[in-house]
């Protein structure tokens, strides 16, 4: 069996918040992100649409 990859560290108050709720994601891609979503809203990003926050974490290729 193939071990997942271990989720890209972000920021480490995200990551220890959003580490409480790993179990509820089956894909690493998915759990990363959630976390993603997390830094966008802390951002000072104006008008926090889930498009300009991906873009913002280079999520917008998906």
């Amino acid at each position: 069996m193939v071990e997942p990859r271990s989720p890209v560290q972000t920021i480490n108050f995200v990551d220890e918040y959003c580490l409480l709720y790993k179990k509820l994601f089956l894909d690493v891609k998915l759990f990363e992100a959630f976390k993603y979503l997390h830094i966008g809203c802390i951002s000072d990003l104006k008008g926090k649409s889930l498009l300009k926050i991906a873009k913002i974490v280079g999520l917008d290729k998906y």
